[in-house]
């Protein structure tokens, strides 16, 4: 059983992280950088309710509060089944391969071994996909005050939705089953192809919007 590595302190967690222990590593690290980013929005929302400057989208801040929220919790949970699905891989390494037999377990294991941990960061891929949307509605609907915000959170999920996918791939170039590791990479390309653009229109849109002098008053 792994550890709950969300119950450590932050300080600790960095700490783990920077040592050659197999878990947490750059899976568990981009999901936690998606539940970052992602909190982030939530942050925005929480600017923007109750607010009657914003009167007009309070309703749609409130959905998109609750979207967040559950992505929040998702990408959390997948630092720890990050860990867990690594866990098995780890030990397949390190399973004997002397005999034909042996070689033969030894392939069966590792392939089903490296499906499971693929699974996990491409989920987180499907999460920070989903944020980033989020925030370009919390960056467009939510307080000015916290624009700059929404800007770093989905710079946040960016780079978990890149560092998700290299875990993606390092599993997959592995794998025996070239026309299954092919069409998981074909998926994750799909989704950078299309999020990333996004991610960066609306971190260039915040950037020009605090580029600009307030305006005065009276």
């Amino acid at each position: 059983m792994t550890e709950n590595f969300t119950q450590l302190s932050c300080e600790l967690f960095v700490d783990v992280l920077s040592t050659k222990k197999p878990v947490p590593g750059g899976g568990g690290a981009s999901a936690l950088a998606g539940a970052l980013g992602t909190a982030l929005g939530n942050m925005v929302g929480d600017l923007t309710l109750g607010k009657k400057r914003y009167a007009a989208v309070q309703e749609d801040i409130r959905e998109l509060m609750k979207q967040a929220s559950a992505l929040q919790k998702r990408l959390l949970e997948l630092v720890n089944a990050d860990a867990a699905a690594f866990a098995p891989l780890a030990a397949a390494y390190g399973l004997p391969s002397v005999t034909e037999a042996e070689r033969a377990s030894k392939a069966e294991v590792m392939e089903k071994c490296l499906r499971d941990a693929s699974a996990v960061p491409l989920e987180m891929m499907e999460c920070c996909c989903q944020a980033i949307l989020l925030h370009r509605d919390f960056a467009e609907k939510g307080s000015v005050i916290a624009v700059s915000d929404a800007g770093v959170g989905v710079s946040l999920c960016r780079a978990a939705l890149v560092g998700a996918s290299l875990n993606v791939r390092i599993n997959t170039r592995a794998m025996a089953d070239r026309e299954y590791a092919e069409d998981l990479n074909r998926k994750i390309d799909d989704m950078l192809a299309e999020y990333l653009p996004i991610a960066d229109q609306v971190c260039q849109g915040v950037t020009e919007r605090l580029s600009k002098p307030p305006k005065k008053k009276g």
